[in-house]
């Protein structure tokens, strides 16, 4: 068994695509268009679906945006300098909502950035967790 894809609804898929690719440099591995449900998936990721968990992308015609609730947590990626990854984030128009620094109780140095819909994205920094 593998993890193969996480879901999220995304309200503007173009500008998810975008900050996905341009900020977080995941590439786009392919797009549907689904008429027929009025709905479109994008799936990006670091690497190609047959060796990589990646994201998918769904985004309802009608709807402009989604609720996020209580239930969903945060993605992780690892970075190998999280200083340096919310500086870029920044500079190409990304909020960080956590500055880097060591976890409380502990010296993996973490960080939390937001997408365009609000979902977090924690960096940890490679080599101290």
């Amino acid at each position: 068994m593998r993890l193969l894809h996480t879901m999220l609804r995304v309200g503007d898929l173009d500008r998810s695509i975008q900050f996905y690719t341009q900020v977080l440099g995941m590439q786009l591995l392919r797009r549907t268009d689904y008429p027929g449900g009025r709905f479109t998936l994008a799936f990006i990721g670091y690497g190609e679906e047959s060796t990589h968990t990646v994201l998918e992308l769904t985004h309802n015609w009608d709807t402009k945006s989604y609720d996020l609730g209580n239930g969903f947590g945060h993605i992780a990626i690892g970075v190998s300098d999280a200083y340096k990854a919310c500086e870029e984030v920044r500079r190409l128009g990304g909020k960080v909502t956590r500055e880097p620094g060591p976890m409380k109780h502990s010296s993996t140095v973490i960080a939390f950035i937001e997408d365009p819909d609000g979902y977090k994205i924690e960096f940890i920094q490679e080599g101290t967790l």
